[in-house]
């Protein structure tokens, strides 16, 4: 039997709308199944910890934050990760192939393939997707704090209201390969996965499975320049720019000469200076065959 944790407020109200049809596409599919509701984060570490043991199949349906609360604690445990996008940017489901309709995902969950996928950490905390900070950490914030906008353009509108008062910062990143950059401009991100934001494709080329970070230096341009080029985020084709470096490690350390807060998952991981490493194969996943 598997676990389906869920967060009924997930994407504004839409995996608690959408909780039905998932139970009957389940069903449809002979996969008994129990609900576990949870509102927190913590909650849903502490429900996936104890649905893990054994090597169950522990579902997650929600945002990217749900599921990277539900890796965390499989990468303790012995169970597999199953994935229903439920938020507002499922980018994971994104990465790994899985219908962005939920009912429609239902179907990996029973002819899918177990496979071990990379995690990124800072500190103690984990990330599925991409750690990001500097002009991403406002717009994040900007994201998160507004009630104006649903949907995935939430990130649209929070990278445009950022960009009126943003000022360029200074970073240094130093990389477990000895190489140091020194960067003025919007954003340092250290990408475990290709997308965050709904859909922007941040680091195209970065893989779930390689070990490594994908690090992403955004330099500074002018902002009606940025604004240029900010819809090319989503086809990644923002790479090819000279203002943007990507490069690879195992292990980053960032900081910055103003206080920013790292966000990951779309929720805040850390205060720079931060470290943050990857974590090879640190959790079984259920993909598309």
């Amino acid at each position: 039997m598997l676990t389906l944790i869920v967060n009924p407020q997930a994407g504004g109200g839409r995996a608690g709308r959408q909780l039905a049809s998932v139970q009957a596409a389940l069903d449809a599919r002979g996969l008994a199944h129990q609900v576990k509701p949870t509102r927190s984060l913590d909650h849903a570490r502490e429900l996936g910890l104890a649905a893990g043991v054994g090597g169950g199949l522990v579902v997650a349906f929600g945002g990217d934050g749900l599921i990277g609360a539900v890796a965390h604690a499989l990468a303790q445990a012995d169970g597999v990760l199953g994935v229903l996008p439920g938020g507002r940017g499922n980018d994971f489901a994104r990465a790994l192939g899985i219908p962005l309709k939920a009912s429609a995902a239902c179907e990996v969950l029973r002819s899918g393939q177990v496979r071990e996928v990379d995690l990124g950490q800072v500190g103690s905390s984990t990330f599925i997707g991409i750690a990001s900070c500097g002009f991403d950490s406002e717009a994040n914030r900007l994201a998160n704090e507004t009630r104006l906008v649903r949907g995935n353009l939430v990130y649209v509108y929070g990278a445009l209201r950022a960009l009126i008062s943003w000022r360029p910062a200074r970073f240094e990143v130093t990389l477990d390969t000895g190489e140091h950059r020194t960067l003025t401009g919007y954003t340092v991100a250290a990408a475990n996965s290709k997308a965050y934001g709904g859909g922007m494709m941040m680091a195209p080329q970065a893989s779930l499975q390689d070990g490594l970070l994908d690090v992403v230096l955004v330099g500074d341009v002018a902002k009606p320049r940025f604004l240029r080029l900010l819809p090319t985020v989503f086809k990644g084709a923002h790479v090819n720019q000279p203002n943007v470096h990507v490069l690879r490690a195992r292990e980053i350390e960032v900081s910055a000469d103003r206080p920013f807060t790292m966000y990951a998952d779309g929720d805040p991981i850390a205060e720079l200076p931060a470290t943050v490493r990857a974590l090879p194969r640190a959790v079984r996943v259920m993909m598309p065959a």
